[in-house]
C-alpha cells in the first residue's frame, strides 16, 4: 500500500489555522478522501494532558527546556499513536501545527535556536518531515488581537485556561514570526506561505490550490 501524505498546517496563535484546517478537511471528503485530523499539543489522551500543561497560565514558571522537552514529549505519542499508522495504511494526515512551530516557538521566541530544535526532531522524532506544510502569516497585530480575544472568550464562557503563550510580549512574537519567515526560506519546496490579512475563503481558496497540486504530483509519480 502507497504511504499516505502528512500535511501541516503552521502559524502564529490567531493565523486562522484552525478554521482553515477544518475546511480543508471538509473539501478533502467531498472529493472521497478521509483525512485523519489532529493537531500539537494533543491530539492523543496523553497529549491532551501535556497540552493542559503547557497551555495553562499557572505554568508560568516552566523553563524554555522544559517547554521544548514537553513539546517533543507530545509529538512523539502523536506520531506512535496517530501519525505514522494512519501514514502506513496510506491515509492523508491533517496536523495543526508540528515541529515548525517548536522551532519558532521556542527556538526562536525563547531564543534556544534552530540547531537545538532540529537536532531533537531528528533524536525523538525519526526526523520525521511533513509533504507539505502551509505557513499562514496574516500580520502580526491581527493575529495577536484574535488570540487575545478568543482566550479571553473561552476563560469567561468554558472555563478553560489556554493563554499561556498569550501573555507575552511582542517581542516574543515577533521573533517567532520571524523565525517561520526564516524556515519558509529554507524549507521553500515543503512550505506554502499564505501572507497577508486576507478573509477565510481566501485563504481557503489558495490552500485548496496548493493541497491539489501536491496531490497530483503524487499521482504522477
Amino acid at each position: 500500500m502507497p504511504r499516505g501524505l502528512f500535511i501541516t498546517l503552521e502559524g502564529l496563535d490567531g493565523s486562522g489555522k484552525t478554521t482553515q484546517i477544518k475546511r480543508l478537511a471538509a473539501w478533502m471528503r467531498k472529493r472521497g478522501a478521509e483525512p485523519v485530523v489532529t493537531r500539537q499539543p494533543g491530539g492523543t489522551e496523553i497529549g491532551d494532558r501535556i497540552r493542559a500543561l503547557l497551555l495553562d497560565s499557572r505554568s508560568a514558571g516552566l523553563a524554555p527546556l522544559a517547554e521544548m522537552a514537553l513539546m517533543f514529549a507530545d509529538r512523539a505519542q502523536a506520531i506512535t499513536e496517530v501519525i505514522e499508522p494512519a501514514l502506513a495504511a496510506g491515509k492523508i494526515v491533517l496536523c495543526d501545527r508540528f515541529t515548525d512551530s517548536t522551532e519558532a516557538y521556542q527556538g526562536g521566541g525563547r531564543e534556544l535556536g534552530s540547531e537545538l530544535v532540529l537536532e531533537m526532531h531528528r533524536l525523538v522524532c525519526g526526523d520525521l518531515k511533513p509533504d507539505l506544510t502551509i505557513l499562514l502569516l496574516p500580520s502580526l497585530e491581527r493575529s495577536l488581537d484574535r488570540a487575545r480575544g478568543r482566550n479571553a472568550r473561552d476563560a469567561a464562557n468554558e472555563g478553560k485556561d489556554e493563554g499561556r503563550f498569550e501573555q507575552e510580549q511582542d517581542a516574543f512574537y515577533k521573533r517567532v514570526w520571524q523565525k517561520y519567515r526564516e524556515i519558509a526560506t529554507r524549507d521553500a519546496e515543503r512550505i506554502i506561505v499564505i501572507a497577508g490579512d486576507l478573509t477565510i475563503d481566501e485563504i481557503h481558496e489558495q490552500i485548496a490550490e496548493a493541497v491539489a497540486m501536491r496531490l497530483s504530483e503524487l499521482k504522477r509519480r
